[in-house]
C-alpha cells in the first residue's frame, strides 16, 4: 500500500512538471507574440508521433512476429539451451532447470536483437520466478532476501538488462530510416561497441559484488 501510494505521488509530481512546462511556454509564446508558431508545432509534433507510431508499429509487428514463430518452432529454446554457460556464469546461485533461467535467456536474447519491447514480458515473468524463488528459500530458511528486497539474481538480471547488449539495433534502425537518414544501418558499429562496453563493465561489477557478498 505504502509503494502504491509513493507512486501515486512520483506520478502526480510528474503531472505537475510537465503542466508547469506547458503552461510556461505557451505563456512565454503570448507574451512574444509567438502563439501562431507554437500551435503550428503542436500541430506539426502531433502528426509526425502519429507517423512515427505506424512506422514503429510495422517494424515491432515483424520482429515480434519473428520472436514468436522462433519459440513455436524450438527455436528459442536451442538457443537458450546454447546460452546456459553464460546463464551459470552471471547467476551461479541459480538451481539448474529453473523456468527463470529460460526467461532470462530469452529475454537476453531479445535484447541482443533490439527488441526491447519485446523482450519486456520475458524480463518480467523472470523477475515473478526470481521473487517465487526467493519465497521458496525463505521458507526453507535458507540464505534469500528479505521480504521486499531484492534478490542478488534480480540485481544482477537489472543491471545486465540495462547495459543490454545489441547486435541489431533495429529500433534505432527504423527511427533513422524514417527521418531520412543516408545509411540507416551505420549505427550498427557504433552501437555493438557501445553496448558490448557497457555489458563488460556491468558484468565486472555483478562479479565483483558477488566476491564481496562471499568474502
Amino acid at each position: 500500500m505504502q509503494e502504491r501510494t509513493d507512486m501515486e505521488k512520483e506520478c502526480a509530481m510528474l503531472n505537475y512538471i510537465w503542466a508547469f512546462m506547458i503552461i510556461t511556454g505557451v505563456v512565454w509564446a503570448a507574451v512574444h507574440d509567438n502563439i501562431a508558431a507554437v500551435t503550428q508545432g503542436f500541430l506539426d509534433s502531433a502528426a509526425g508521433a502519429v507517423d512515427l507510431c505506424v512506422t514503429m508499429l510495422g517494424v515491432v509487428s515483424m520482429w515480434s512476429g519473428i520472436l514468436k514463430i522462433g519459440e513455436r518452432s524450438g527455436l528459442v529454446d536451442r538457443m537458450a539451451g546454447r546460452m546456459e554457460p553464460i546463464l551459470h556464469f552471471l547467476f551461479p546461485d541459480l538451481p539448474a532447470g529453473h523456468p527463470a533461467r529460460r526467461s532470462i535467456a530469452v529475454n537476453m536474447i531479445a535484447n541482443m536483437l533490439g527488441l526491447g519491447w519485446a523482450a519486456t514480458p520475458a524480463g518480467l515473468q523472470a523477475m515473478k520466478e526470481l521473487e517465487e524463488l526467493e519465497e521458496e528459500r525463505r521458507a526453507a530458511k535458507k540464505s534469500a532476501a528479505e521480504a521486499g528486497a531484492a534478490s542478488r539474481e534480480m540485481c544482477t538480471f537489472l543491471i545486465i538488462n540495462i547495459s543490454s547488449l545489441q547486435l541489431i539495433p533495429i529500433n534505432m534502425i527504423a527511427y533513422r530510416s524514417r527521418y531520412g537518414s543516408a545509411a540507416p544501418a551505420a549505427i550498427v558499429g557504433p552501437a555493438v561497441m557501445a553496448t558490448a562496453a557497457s555489458t563488460f563493465a556491468a558484468v565486472l561489477f555483478c562479479r565483483a559484488m558477488n566476491r564481496r557478498r562471499k568474502v
